[in-house]
C-alpha cells in the first residue's frame, strides 16, 4: 500500500528555496490547514523537528539553514549544540554533533486529509469519477472535450493535476515542457512501543537530490523510518527491496540505537511525480483554457492548500471570478492514537481489529456514504483496520465477510 506522502511531518518548511512556488504555497498551506482543520475533525500532534548532524560536514551548513528559514520568515528556527540535542532526545545515539530546532513540525493524518477535500467537492457539486484514464482531447478555442476510458467529459478550463501521468497529461494541451521523472520512497514501520523514543520529528541534513530519511512518529502511534530517494521508469508500481529496507533500518537503529530491540510491523513504497526541477510546475494557459499543477513531490500533502488557492488565483486572473460558497459541514472520523477514538464511547459495539482498536461500526461507515472505500487499501486509510502488529493475520477473515462483494481485489478474504 503506497503512502500520499513522504512527510507524516506537517509545518511552515523553513527549509524550501526562498521565493519559491513551493515556499509560497507550503506556507499557506500550512495556514489554511490550521483555518480548517477543527471543523473537518482533522487532526495536529505538536511534535517540533529537530534537523540532526552527525559529522562535520553535515555541522558546517547548519547556519546556512537557519538562515534560510528567517529568510522565510519562520523565525523560531535555531542552531543548538549536541549537548541540547540530547537534553531534548535523550535516545539518540551520543555522537551527535549538533542540530537545528524547528518548533512547528507538526504531526498529521496523511489520508483523512485528502479524503476531507474531496468530500467538501463532492458535497459542492463535484464529481469522481474512479477507473477513469484520460487518454486525449479537443479544444474548440471555448471548452474542452476530453476522452477517458469512461466516456466523455466537457470542461471549459481543465485542471492537470495528474501527478505520476502529469507530463502525458500536459501534452494534450502542448508539447510538455516538463518530464515526470518517479522517485520510489522505500518506509519502515516500528510497532508502537517505538515511538516512545523520540519526541521530535528527526529529519537529516538535506542534499541537493533529496530531504533524506527521517525518523518520526506517526499520527497513528507507531514510528516510521523513511523515504529512500530512488529514480526509476515505472510510472505504475513501487516495489520494496530487501537491501534498501535494511539499509533503512539500519539507518534508524544508527539514530536510534534503541531501535535495535524493536519490531518492524510495515512497509511501504510509493512514487513522488518529480520532474527536472526543483520546485513546483504551476501555471494557467490563458489561449488554451487549462491550469498546469505539476512536479508536486514530497511537499505535496503539505503544500496541497496553498497550491488550490494559487491555482485559483490563476483561474482568477485568466478565466474569471469563481462562485464563492460556503464550506460543506464535514467532520471526518478520527483515526490518531493521541485523540478520542469510536472504542472509547460506550455501547461502541464489536470489535474487529484488535490491533488498531477499529470496530464494525466504523467499518461500515467506511463502506458507506457518497464516496465509499473502493478497494482494500482505501478500507485500511480510512479506519487502519488490519494496519497494526498482525497486519490482518487475525481479523482479515471478519474484514472479508464483512465487505464481501463490496471491495474490488478482496473477494475472499485475500488481497488481490
Amino acid at each position: 500500500m503506497k503512502p500520499p506522502s513522504s512527510r507524516e511531518c506537517e509545518g511552515v518548511f523553513y527549509d524550501a528555496p526562498t521565493g519559491s512556488l513551493e515556499q509560497a504555497c507550503i506556507q499557506a498551506g500550512h495556514a489554511e490547514y490550521l483555518a480548517i482543520r477543527g471543523p473537518l475533525n482533522l487532526p495536529l500532534l505538536e511534535s517540533g523537528g529537530l534537523m540532526a548532524a552527525w559529522t562535520e560536514e553535515e555541522l558546517a551548513p547548519l547556519p546556512a539553514v537557519v538562515a534560510q528559514a528567517h529568510a522565510n520568515g519562520v523565525a523560531d528556527v535555531r542552531q543548538i549544540d549536541a549537548a541540547e540535542a540530547r537534553r531534548r532526545e535523550p535516545h539518540l545515539a551520543a555522537d551527535v554533533l549538533g542540530g537545528v530546532i524547528v518548533p512547528r513540525e507538526h504531526l498529521i493524518d496523511p489520508w483523512s486529509a485528502p479524503l476531507a477535500y474531496v468530500l467538501q467537492a463532492l458535497a459542492l457539486g463535484g464529481e469522481v469519477r474512479r477507473d477513469c484514464a484520460v487518454t486525449g482531447g479537443d479544444f474548440d478555442g471555448r471548452a474542452w472535450r476530453l476522452a477517458t476510458t469512461a466516456g466523455p467529459v466537457e470542461a471549459r478550463v481543465v485542471v492537470n493535476a495528474a501527478g505520476l501521468q502529469g507530463d502525458m497529461v500536459e501534452a494534450i494541451a502542448r508539447p510538455s515542457p516538463f518530464q515526470i521523472k518517479p522517485r520510489k520512497g522505500q518506509f519502515v514501520i516500528f510497532d508502537k512501543p517505538a515511538a516512545r523514543l523520540i519526541t521530535a520529528c528527526i529529519m537529516p541534513v538535506p542534499s541537493e537530490r533529496t530531504k533524506g530519511v527521517m525518523v518520526t512518529r506517526t499520527i497513528f502511534g507507531n514510528l516510521l523510518v523513511g523515504p529512500t530517494a530512488e529514480e526509476q521508469e515505472d510510472r505504475e508500481h513501487a516495489t520494496v527491496d530487501r537491501a534498501a529496507l535494511e539499509a533503512l533500518i539500519a539507518r534508524g537503529q544508527r539514530i536510534l540505537p534503541g531501535l535495535a530491540g524493536e519490531t518492524v510491523t510495515a512497509l511501504y513504497a510509493g512514487l513522488r511525480p518529480a520532474t527536472q526541477f526543483k520546485d513546483y510546475q504551476v501555471e494557467a494557459l490563458a489561449d488554451r483554457n487549462w491550469i498546469t499543477a505539476a512536479g508536486i513531490r514530497s511537499t505535496g500533502l503539505t503544500g496541497a492548500l496553498g497550491i488550490a488557492l494559487h491555482a485559483a488565483a490563476l483561474y482568477r486572473r485568466d478565466f474569471g471570478e469563481l462562485r464563492d460558497q460556503p464550506a460543506p459541514s464535514i467532520a471526518l472520523p478520527n483515526l490518531a492514537e493521541h485523540l478520542p477514538r469510536r472504542h472509547a464511547v460506550p455501547g461502541y459495539g464489536e470489535m474487529i481489529c484488535h490491533c488498531e482498536l477499529v470496530t464494525r461500526a466504523e467499518i461500515e461507515a467506511a463502506l458507506s456514504g457518497p464516496l465509499p472505500a473502493g478497494d482494500l487499501g482505501g478500507l485500511k486509510r480510512r479506519t487502519r483496520v488490519m494496519m497494526g502488529r498482525c497486519q490482518g493475520f487475525y481479523c482479515s477473515a471478519k474484514v472479508a465477510a464483512l465487505t464481501e462483494g463490496r471491495l474490488a481485489g478482496f473477494p475472499n478474504g485475500a488481497e488481490a
